[in-house]
This record gives structure tokens, C-alpha cells and sequence, in this order.
């Protein structure tokens, strides 16, 4: 139950008169009358009835692969981190730059696999209803993942660069 208590108080205004000398007279009424009035409210608080129990709503396909959505940066970032080592791992075990490992069917033939898997596990906790924010741990969070992601990106664009400008892998071997 809840309690609610106002106090108001009322006080008689004295009105002083000016006599001749411009000083004030003594207050008619005196100050003494004051009136005050105690208020009490009870109302009774009923139980709020639990919401009902609706089941996780997930995200359309649609809603998470748009511009803003959740998916396309961490689908992305999560790819070129993927792509980032492996170019390196290939470079130094067969001495194939980028561009070449690009230009071979096999590559393309790991990357299309890769693209599928990483792009199917991302997207089913999504639309389950899952956040990265929701399962993020101490040091594992979905901040650093965005920024991994997003340096391995650029690491990808460089490696590239390097390989174009140079003419030769980043790795000589």
C-alpha cells in the first residue's frame, strides 16, 4: 500500500499601516493565526500482472543484411580476418602473392566455401534473435571484433598494394 501525506500550511498576511512618521504601525491581526491542514492518501497497489511470455522475436533476413544492419560489417570484417591470415599462411608455405592465389581455382574454390560457411554461421544466431553484444566476453567483445575486422579490411587492401607495386608476394620466401 502506498502512502502519500502533503502538508500544506496557510499564514495570515499582516497588513501594516504607514503612520506619519513613515514608519510601520504594529500588524492588526497577529501573526499567531496560522492554520495548517494535514492531508492523507492511501491507495492500494495491485500486483502489475507479469507481461506474457512472448517468444524471442528474431530479425528478417532482410533487416540484418541492410546498409545498417547487424550483419554485413561483421560478416565482412569477419571474412577479410579469415582471408588476412590465410593469404599470409599461403605466401609463406608456397610463395603465391595475393593476386595469384586470387587467379587460381582453388582459391576462388576456398574462398566461395569460406564465404558460404562464415556467412551462414553469422546470420543463423541473428535471426534467432541473438546479439554479438548479448554474448561478448571480457576481452572477446563485439567492439574489438568490429575493429578487427575492420584493420583486417585494410590489411587485405595492402597486402594487394604492396603486391602491385612491388611485383613480387609480401612474403619472399
Amino acid at each position: 500500500m502506498a502512502t502519500m501525506m502533503a502538508i500544506t500550511s496557510f499564514a495570515g498576511a499582516a497588513v501594516g499601516l504607514q503612520g506619519a512618521g513613515g514608519r510601520f504601525a504594529a500588524p492588526s491581526p497577529p501573526m499567531a493565526l496560522r492554520r495548517r491542514a494535514v492531508a492523507v492518501r492511501a491507495q492500494a497497489d495491485e500486483p502489475s500482472a507479469p507481461p506474457p511470455n512472448k517468444p524471442k522475436a528474431g530479425t528478417s533476413i532482410w533487416d540484418a543484411l541492410a546498409f545498417s544492419g547487424p550483419a554485413p560489417e561483421r560478416i565482412n570484417g569477419r571474412l577479410a580476418m579469415v582471408g588476412f591470415v590465410t593469404a599470409l599462411a599461403v605466401e609463406a608455405g608456397r610463395g603465391d602473392g595475393l593476386l595469384s592465389q586470387l587467379g587460381s581455382g582453388t582459391g576462388q574454390a576456398w574462398f566461395a566455401y569460406t564465404v558460404a560457411v562464415l556467412s551462414v554461421a553469422s546470420l543463423v544466431p541473428l535471426l534467432q534473435g541473438e546479439s554479438a553484444e548479448g554474448r561478448a566476453g571480457a576481452i572477446m567483445n563485439a567492439n574489438a571484433e568490429l575493429w578487427n575486422g575492420r584493420l583486417a579490411m585494410l590489411s587485405l587492401v595492402a597486402l594487394a598494394a604492396t603486391e602491385i607495386i612491388t611485383g613480387a608476394p609480401f612474403i619472399n620466401v
